[in-house]
Protein backbone atom coordinates (compact mmCIF):
# COMPACT_ATOMS: atom_id res chain seq x y z
CA UNK A 1 0.00 0.00 0.00
CA UNK A 2 2.84 2.11 0.86
CA UNK A 3 4.62 1.65 -2.44
CA UNK A 4 1.02 2.91 -4.41
CA UNK A 5 0.42 5.72 -2.09
CA UNK A 6 3.71 7.13 -2.37
CA UNK A 7 3.17 8.26 -6.25
CA UNK A 8 -0.42 9.42 -5.70
CA UNK A 9 0.73 11.75 -2.56
CA UNK A 10 4.14 13.01 -4.60
CA UNK A 11 1.25 14.02 -7.90
CA UNK A 12 -1.31 15.64 -5.64
CA UNK A 13 1.71 17.71 -3.85
CA UNK A 14 2.72 18.84 -7.49
CA UNK A 15 -0.90 19.31 -8.03
CA UNK A 16 -1.06 21.65 -5.39
CA UNK A 17 2.11 24.09 -6.41
CA UNK A 18 0.73 24.18 -9.35
CA UNK A 19 -2.51 25.41 -9.03
CA UNK A 20 -1.18 28.87 -8.15
CA UNK A 21 -0.22 29.08 -12.05
CA UNK A 22 -3.06 27.53 -13.07
CA UNK A 23 -4.60 30.97 -14.80
CA UNK A 24 -1.98 30.42 -17.01
CA UNK A 25 -2.96 27.42 -18.94
CA UNK A 26 -5.58 29.00 -21.32
CA UNK A 27 -2.11 31.42 -22.51
CA UNK A 28 -0.39 28.11 -22.96
CA UNK A 29 -2.47 26.25 -24.64
CA UNK A 30 -2.40 28.85 -27.02
CA UNK A 31 1.15 29.18 -27.84
CA UNK A 32 1.35 25.60 -28.05
CA UNK A 33 -1.05 25.74 -31.08
CA UNK A 34 0.57 28.90 -32.45
CA UNK A 35 3.60 26.88 -32.21
CA UNK A 36 2.44 24.05 -34.46
CA UNK A 37 1.07 26.29 -36.85
CA UNK A 38 4.45 28.34 -36.94
CA UNK A 39 6.46 25.22 -37.18
CA UNK A 40 4.80 24.12 -40.58
CA UNK A 41 5.78 27.84 -41.58
CA UNK A 42 9.04 27.25 -40.59
CA UNK A 43 9.41 23.92 -41.79
CA UNK A 44 8.31 25.33 -45.05
CA UNK A 45 11.35 27.99 -45.24
CA UNK A 46 13.51 25.35 -45.30
CA UNK A 47 11.83 23.44 -48.13
CA UNK A 48 11.20 26.48 -50.38
CA UNK A 49 14.96 27.14 -49.56
CA UNK A 50 16.29 23.92 -50.47
CA UNK A 51 18.02 24.05 -46.89
CA UNK A 52 16.93 20.43 -45.66
CA UNK A 53 20.49 18.96 -45.54
CA UNK A 54 21.65 22.89 -44.08
CA UNK A 55 22.29 20.38 -41.41
CA UNK A 56 24.57 17.66 -42.74
CA UNK A 57 23.48 15.36 -39.32
CA UNK A 58 21.13 14.76 -36.15
CA UNK A 59 20.84 15.91 -33.70
CA UNK A 60 23.67 17.78 -34.07
CA UNK A 61 23.82 20.35 -37.69
CA UNK A 62 27.61 19.88 -38.12
CA UNK A 63 29.80 16.40 -36.85
CA UNK A 64 30.96 17.84 -33.08
CA UNK A 65 28.47 20.49 -33.00
CA UNK A 66 24.61 21.57 -32.58
CA UNK A 67 24.88 24.89 -34.28
CA UNK A 68 26.05 26.11 -37.78
CA UNK A 69 29.91 26.29 -38.08
CA UNK A 70 30.64 29.26 -40.19
CA UNK A 71 33.22 29.52 -42.56
CA UNK A 72 33.62 31.10 -45.89
CA UNK A 73 31.60 28.98 -47.85
CA UNK A 74 28.73 29.05 -45.50
CA UNK A 75 25.52 29.92 -46.83
CA UNK A 76 22.31 30.92 -45.07
CA UNK A 77 20.97 27.39 -45.38
CA UNK A 78 22.11 25.39 -42.47
CA UNK A 79 20.92 28.88 -40.08
CA UNK A 80 17.29 28.09 -41.57
CA UNK A 81 17.33 24.61 -41.31
CA UNK A 82 18.89 25.01 -37.37
CA UNK A 83 15.94 28.11 -37.13
CA UNK A 84 13.81 25.40 -37.48
CA UNK A 85 15.05 22.72 -35.03
CA UNK A 86 15.47 25.78 -32.89
CA UNK A 87 11.58 26.51 -32.95
CA UNK A 88 11.03 22.12 -32.21
CA UNK A 89 12.93 23.36 -28.79
CA UNK A 90 10.71 25.86 -28.25
CA UNK A 91 7.20 23.80 -28.56
CA UNK A 92 9.23 21.30 -26.40
CA UNK A 93 9.21 23.71 -23.79
CA UNK A 94 5.94 24.97 -24.35
CA UNK A 95 4.63 21.31 -24.62
CA UNK A 96 6.28 20.44 -21.12
CA UNK A 97 4.46 23.15 -19.41
CA UNK A 98 1.45 22.49 -21.34
CA UNK A 99 1.50 18.84 -19.78
CA UNK A 100 2.17 20.00 -15.84
CA UNK A 101 -0.45 22.44 -16.53
CA UNK A 102 -3.67 20.10 -18.12
CA UNK A 103 -2.27 17.00 -16.23
CA UNK A 104 -2.18 17.90 -12.88
CA UNK A 105 -5.33 19.69 -13.44
CA UNK A 106 -7.26 17.33 -10.77
CA UNK A 107 -10.45 19.10 -10.61
CA UNK A 108 -11.18 18.54 -14.28
CA UNK A 109 -11.40 14.69 -15.86
CA UNK A 110 -9.26 12.28 -16.67
CA UNK A 111 -10.18 12.07 -20.34
CA UNK A 112 -9.67 15.88 -20.45
CA UNK A 113 -5.71 15.20 -18.43
CA UNK A 114 -4.48 13.15 -20.89
CA UNK A 115 -4.68 15.09 -23.60
CA UNK A 116 -1.86 16.73 -22.32
CA UNK A 117 0.15 14.33 -23.02
CA UNK A 118 -0.52 14.49 -27.16
CA UNK A 119 1.50 18.11 -27.65
CA UNK A 120 5.09 16.03 -25.85
CA UNK A 121 4.44 13.19 -27.77
CA UNK A 122 3.84 14.92 -30.81
CA UNK A 123 6.80 16.94 -30.73
CA UNK A 124 9.19 13.96 -29.81
CA UNK A 125 7.75 11.88 -33.02
CA UNK A 126 8.30 15.17 -35.02
CA UNK A 127 12.35 15.72 -33.49
CA UNK A 128 12.95 11.70 -34.83
CA UNK A 129 11.07 12.43 -38.06
CA UNK A 130 13.32 15.24 -38.85
CA UNK A 131 16.16 13.17 -38.22
CA UNK A 132 14.94 10.20 -40.04
CA UNK A 133 14.70 12.71 -42.98
CA UNK A 134 18.02 14.03 -42.77
CA UNK A 135 19.36 11.01 -42.37
CA UNK A 136 17.51 9.46 -45.64
CA UNK A 137 18.60 12.21 -47.60
CA UNK A 138 15.41 14.10 -47.64
CA UNK A 139 13.36 10.98 -48.75
CA UNK A 140 10.18 12.26 -49.94
CA UNK A 141 7.97 9.91 -47.80
CA UNK A 142 9.58 10.80 -44.56
CA UNK A 143 8.58 14.68 -45.69
CA UNK A 144 5.28 14.23 -46.64
CA UNK A 145 4.74 11.84 -43.15
CA UNK A 146 6.63 15.05 -41.21
CA UNK A 147 4.00 17.81 -42.53
CA UNK A 148 1.00 15.04 -41.89
CA UNK A 149 2.25 14.41 -37.88
CA UNK A 150 2.38 18.79 -37.89
CA UNK A 151 -1.04 19.04 -39.48
CA UNK A 152 -2.18 16.10 -37.30
CA UNK A 153 -0.88 18.22 -33.99
CA UNK A 154 -2.46 21.79 -35.50
CA UNK A 155 -6.16 19.39 -35.16
CA UNK A 156 -5.20 17.99 -31.76
CA UNK A 157 -3.66 21.34 -29.50
CA UNK A 158 -7.01 22.99 -31.02
CA UNK A 159 -9.09 20.34 -29.69
CA UNK A 160 -7.11 20.76 -26.43
CA UNK A 161 -7.85 24.58 -26.64
CA UNK A 162 -11.38 23.76 -26.90
CA UNK A 163 -11.71 21.45 -24.22
CA UNK A 164 -10.10 23.38 -21.74
CA UNK A 165 -12.87 25.62 -22.29
CA UNK A 166 -15.58 23.36 -22.02
CA UNK A 167 -17.12 21.28 -18.86
CA UNK A 168 -16.09 17.38 -18.31
CA UNK A 169 -19.81 16.30 -19.11
CA UNK A 170 -20.61 13.92 -21.90
CA UNK A 171 -20.95 16.02 -25.10
CA UNK A 172 -24.96 17.23 -26.25
CA UNK A 173 -25.18 18.15 -29.95
CA UNK A 174 -26.61 20.94 -30.84
CA UNK A 175 -27.44 20.48 -34.29
CA UNK A 176 -29.10 18.15 -36.30
CA UNK A 177 -27.61 14.94 -37.42
CA UNK A 178 -27.82 15.55 -40.94
CA UNK A 179 -25.46 18.96 -39.73
CA UNK A 180 -23.65 17.00 -38.11
CA UNK A 181 -22.78 14.62 -40.87
CA UNK A 182 -21.93 17.53 -43.06
CA UNK A 183 -19.18 18.98 -40.22
CA UNK A 184 -17.82 15.53 -40.36
CA UNK A 185 -17.56 15.49 -44.11
CA UNK A 186 -15.72 18.41 -43.77
CA UNK A 187 -13.13 17.10 -41.70
CA UNK A 188 -12.75 14.45 -44.45
CA UNK A 189 -12.66 16.62 -46.95
CA UNK A 190 -10.06 18.55 -45.27
CA UNK A 191 -7.51 15.30 -44.83
CA UNK A 192 -8.26 14.76 -48.87
CA UNK A 193 -7.38 18.08 -49.75
CA UNK A 194 -4.06 18.54 -47.14
CA UNK A 195 -2.91 14.90 -48.79
CA UNK A 196 -3.19 15.86 -52.28
CA UNK A 197 -1.26 19.77 -51.72
CA UNK A 198 1.04 17.54 -49.74
CA UNK A 199 1.80 15.40 -52.89
CA UNK A 200 1.34 18.46 -55.49
CA UNK A 201 4.57 20.34 -53.67
CA UNK A 202 6.32 16.96 -53.50
CA UNK A 203 5.83 16.15 -57.21
CA UNK A 204 6.49 20.08 -58.46
CA UNK A 205 9.82 21.88 -57.92
CA UNK A 206 9.40 23.04 -54.64
CA UNK A 207 9.85 19.62 -53.22
CA UNK A 208 13.12 20.64 -50.89
CA UNK A 209 15.83 19.20 -53.30
CA UNK A 210 17.67 21.17 -55.32
CA UNK A 211 19.33 18.11 -57.07
CA UNK A 212 15.90 16.55 -57.89
CA UNK A 213 13.52 19.20 -58.28
CA UNK A 214 10.45 16.66 -58.62
CA UNK A 215 10.90 13.96 -55.93
CA UNK A 216 7.82 12.93 -56.29
CA UNK A 217 6.95 10.70 -59.79
CA UNK A 218 3.35 11.69 -60.42
CA UNK A 219 2.52 14.91 -63.18
CA UNK A 220 2.08 17.57 -60.78
CA UNK A 221 -0.61 19.35 -63.09
CA UNK A 222 -2.74 16.51 -63.27
CA UNK A 223 -2.12 16.61 -59.31
CA UNK A 224 -3.30 20.17 -58.80
CA UNK A 225 -6.14 19.15 -60.76
CA UNK A 226 -7.42 16.73 -58.00
CA UNK A 227 -6.17 18.89 -55.31
CA UNK A 228 -8.46 21.88 -56.59
CA UNK A 229 -10.96 19.22 -57.26
CA UNK A 230 -10.73 18.40 -53.88
CA UNK A 231 -11.27 22.19 -52.70
CA UNK A 232 -14.21 22.66 -55.15
CA UNK A 233 -15.67 19.56 -53.39
CA UNK A 234 -14.89 21.18 -49.77
CA UNK A 235 -16.39 24.36 -50.65
CA UNK A 236 -19.70 23.18 -51.76
CA UNK A 237 -19.78 21.16 -48.63
CA UNK A 238 -19.24 23.84 -46.88
CA UNK A 239 -22.14 25.97 -48.62
CA UNK A 240 -24.27 23.16 -47.69
CA UNK A 241 -23.56 23.63 -44.08
CA UNK A 242 -23.46 27.37 -43.91
CA UNK A 243 -27.35 27.12 -45.37
CA UNK A 244 -28.17 24.42 -42.68
CA UNK A 245 -26.92 26.10 -39.83
CA UNK A 246 -28.27 29.90 -40.87
CA UNK A 247 -30.57 29.91 -37.58
CA UNK A 248 -28.59 27.99 -35.67
CA UNK A 249 -26.42 28.60 -31.98
CA UNK A 250 -24.08 31.71 -32.30
CA UNK A 251 -21.18 29.89 -32.01
CA UNK A 252 -21.54 27.52 -34.66
CA UNK A 253 -22.37 30.35 -37.28
CA UNK A 254 -19.23 32.08 -36.03
CA UNK A 255 -17.05 29.01 -36.53
CA UNK A 256 -18.60 28.22 -40.12
CA UNK A 257 -18.45 31.69 -41.34
CA UNK A 258 -14.68 31.80 -39.98
CA UNK A 259 -13.66 28.79 -42.17
CA UNK A 260 -15.77 30.15 -45.02
CA UNK A 261 -13.02 33.09 -44.67
CA UNK A 262 -10.08 30.81 -44.32
CA UNK A 263 -10.89 28.48 -47.61
CA UNK A 264 -11.65 31.71 -49.98
CA UNK A 265 -8.40 33.31 -48.97
CA UNK A 266 -6.59 29.89 -49.22
CA UNK A 267 -8.07 29.47 -52.67
CA UNK A 268 -6.95 32.60 -53.90
CA UNK A 269 -3.42 31.80 -52.96
CA UNK A 270 -3.63 28.87 -54.41
CA UNK A 271 -4.91 29.88 -57.47
CA UNK A 272 -2.63 33.19 -57.77
CA UNK A 273 0.52 30.68 -56.88
CA UNK A 274 -0.36 28.34 -59.61
CA UNK A 275 -0.83 31.09 -62.60
CA UNK A 276 2.50 32.96 -61.46
CA UNK A 277 4.67 30.22 -61.50
CA UNK A 278 4.39 29.25 -58.15
CA UNK A 279 6.93 32.18 -56.18
CA UNK A 280 8.49 31.25 -52.85
CA UNK A 281 6.06 33.03 -50.55
CA UNK A 282 2.76 32.59 -51.90
CA UNK A 283 3.90 28.48 -51.74
CA UNK A 284 4.78 29.11 -48.27
CA UNK A 285 1.76 31.04 -47.36
CA UNK A 286 -0.67 28.37 -48.61
CA UNK A 287 1.39 26.28 -46.32
CA UNK A 288 0.78 27.66 -43.17
CA UNK A 289 -2.93 28.56 -44.38
CA UNK A 290 -3.13 24.72 -44.93
CA UNK A 291 -2.21 24.48 -41.20
CA UNK A 292 -4.98 27.24 -40.67
CA UNK A 293 -7.35 25.51 -42.50
CA UNK A 294 -6.98 22.62 -40.43
CA UNK A 295 -7.87 24.77 -37.53
CA UNK A 296 -10.79 26.07 -38.59
CA UNK A 297 -12.34 22.88 -39.99
CA UNK A 298 -11.43 21.29 -36.54
CA UNK A 299 -13.61 24.06 -34.63
CA UNK A 300 -16.68 23.67 -36.87
CA UNK A 301 -16.33 20.11 -35.71
CA UNK A 302 -16.02 21.09 -31.82
CA UNK A 303 -18.77 23.45 -32.14
CA UNK A 304 -21.43 21.05 -33.17
CA UNK A 305 -21.92 19.73 -29.51
CA UNK A 306 -21.23 21.29 -25.94
CA UNK A 307 -20.31 19.95 -22.56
Amino acid sequence: MTATAAPTSWFAALAGRVDRFRHWTRAILVANLVGQIGIIGTGGAVRLTESGLGCSTWPQCEPGSFTPVFHEATTLHPYIEFGNRTLTGVLGVIAVLLAVAVCTDLKRSASYRVLGLVPIVGVLMQALIGGVVVLLHLHPGWVSLHFGVSAGLVAASLYVLHRHGEGDSAPTLVVGPRVRALAWTLAGLTAVVVVLGVLTTGAGPHSGDAEVGYRIAVDPALLTKWHAAAVWAFLAVLVAYLVSVRSGPTAVRRAALILLGITLAQGLIGYVQYFTDLPELLVGLHMIGAAVLIAGTTRVVLTTRVR
